[in-house]
């Protein structure tokens, strides 16, 4: 893939999975449309800034769950609206509220099973639960005729977004514009030694980090 000269090796390395997984959950999996409300778990995190972004980019307005209090900031920086702090997956009701208790449009969960039923609960009527993120498990045997208010959940995986390769370079090059004209920021939260792996493994299992980490060879 071509990188411009407008965008740095780090920035590139940073944005390639991360911002085409985004791509996908914005663009193509659920399109978001202006005045949609998304709500998006690990708001903090580096997809989570990214595709906090692309809904702004789009027109929507982005509900952004964080670990902490210190992280808040920097997801109201990518442009989210309301940020809900939390550990234990409580998070529906404060969301039920920002929104009338009409429920969000559309809601990114890569969290795990933690969170799996407040996702759930935060949805609107024909509501669409965007799934990712099998390192931490799924929610266990599912009931479809147990599912609320006409909702539809989904599976994303970000390879489907680019499946050829002109779709991974039509994808790419619109994030990389996107860099260049400065309406997407990437934030690299940390650069390691390639040595150090072990250590950038353990900084994010804390919940510590916030963007990206990158290593350099």
């Amino acid at each position: 893939m071509p990188v411009p000269d407008a965008v740095d090796d780090r920035t590139a390395a940073s944005i390639m999975m991360q911002g085409l997984t985004a791509s996908h959950f914005a663009t193509d999996f659920y399109p978001v449309l202006p005045g949609d409300i998304a709500f998006v778990h690990a708001a903090a995190g580096g997809l989570g800034l990214l595709l906090t972004q692309i809904i702004k980019l789009r027109g929507g307005q982005v509900i952004g769950r964080v670990s902490s209090e210190e992280k808040v900031a920097t997801a109201r920086e990518a442009g989210a609206d309301h940020v809900i702090v939390d550990t234990e997956g409580r998070f529906a009701e404060e969301a039920l509220r920002l929104t009338d208790g009409e429920g969000v449009h559309v809601v990114y969960d890569g969290s795990g099973p933690t969170t799996f039923q407040g996702s759930l609960d935060v949805l609107r009527r024909s509501g669409t639960f965007c799934w990712y993120g099998p390192v931490l498990g799924g929610p266990g045997p599912l009931d479809i005729m147990s599912l609320p208010r006409s909702i539809k959940i989904g599976y994303a995986v970000f390879f489907d977004h680019i499946h050829t390769p002109e779709l991974l370079r039509k994808h790419a090059a619109q994030l990389f514009q996107w860099v260049a004209d400065g309406r997407l920021k990437v934030r690299i939260g940390g650069e390691y030694a390639l040595a150090d792996a072990a250590k950038a493994h353990a900084d994010m299992e804390s919940r510590r980090t916030t963007g990206k980490l990158v290593l350099i060879p």
